[in-house]
């Protein structure tokens, strides 16, 4: 890529087009003044970004003089997610980014108004500077809707359908699986919390209920997880059996009751739960690798208590030592 966007070595004579100049002929327009011109290199599907959304992309910035990025965030090995309107301060980057799909590699020309401007970002770009850009999307998410919502009151809330509140709630869950992934387990457990909130607070009518119950088990089962990567193994039972009271056959909530147990020495319990979801999940190497190891903690357990026993019980001579001790 940054082979096309090299120039020739030493000036340009008169007449002669840059590799920008003769780029741009063949891209689209989507300023509508052709300031940001636009080349899909591979499709994407889905939705366009929304307004307000929060994007995942991968970026490479050139320019024309240049076979290295000036700036670029592909070898990073966590992105982080980026707010329209607030964290991308290009304004052609932001253009772009609302024509663009999940999966969708594109390649941008932004002109100086839409860059860096005719100041430029000295001592790296000159002023008046076209710069290339290479975008990839890599996912959105748009909060916007979810934080409205969340700022009305319950009674506000109420007047919307169930369908918003569930749509929602699984925005909030979509953030917090996100954190989740980039393992910022505080912000992806207020964001779980969050739509638990929404969802308990929503009444349902008996023939919808079941819906609000599906999506608080999807919830309940995040927050356990979450719960348990903190190392707070009794929350983590808590949601867990929270999640057992919607489904009792959960073989996710199971296991992750289980394992917070397990956390907690609870080993009696620990086996219980982890013999059920065995039961719903015969073949689960992740349920069959904790019951071993709860089998080996449990005899090191047991060891160590008969040590301790032992020790109680071996007679001592009147000097006050153990018979036969040194």
């Amino acid at each position: 890529m940054g082979g096309n966007a090299r120039a020739p070595g030493g000036k340009r004579g008169a007449g002669v087009e840059s590799p920008y100049e003769k780029l741009s002929k063949w891209m689209i327009d989507i300023s509508g003044d052709r300031g940001v011109l636009k080349n899909i290199i591979r499709e994407g599907v889905g939705e366009l970004v929304t307004e307000d959304a929060s994007v995942l992309v991968k970026y490479s910035g050139y320019l024309a003089n240049m076979d290295k990025p000036f700036d670029s965030n592909c070898s990073r090995k966590t992105l982080r997610l980026m707010k329209l309107g607030k964290d991308i301060t290009l304004w052609g980057m932001e253009l772009g980014l609302l024509t663009m799909r999940r999966g969708e590699l594109a390649r941008f020309l932004f002109k100086p108004a839409y860059a860096y401007g005719t100041l430029g970002c000295p001592p790296l770009i000159p002023p008046n500077t076209t710069v290339l850009f290479e975008i990839e999307l890599l996912d959105f998410l748009d909060s916007a809707e979810s934080d409205k919502f969340c700022a009305l009151s319950a009674e506000q809330q109420d007047e919307f359908p169930l369908e918003k509140v569930l749509k929602v709630a699984a925005t909030e869950r979509e953030f917090g699986n996100y954190l989740f992934r980039q393992n910022r387990f505080y912000g992806a457990k207020d964001r779980y919390k969050r739509a638990l909130v929404l969802l308990r607070k929503r009444s349902a009518p008996p023939e919808e209920q079941h819906l609000v119950e599906a999506a608080k088990l999807l919830v309940l089962l995040n927050l356990s997880l979450t719960f348990l990567k903190l190392e707070q193994p009794a929350r983590a039972l808590h949601f867990g059996e929270q999640a057992l009271v919607i489904d009792q056959k959960n073989a996710k909530a199971l296991f992750r009751c289980g394992q917070a147990c397990l956390f907690m020495t609870e080993y009696e319990k620990a086996r219980d739960f982890l013999v059920r979801a065995q039961k719903e999940q015969p073949f689960n190497h992740d349920i069959n690798n904790e019951l071993k190891k709860l089998a080996c903690h449990y005899k090191n357990y047991m060891d160590k208590e008969k040590e301790m026993c032992h020790r109680m019980f071996v007679p001592y001579d009147d000097n006050g030592s153990t018979a036969g001790g040194n």
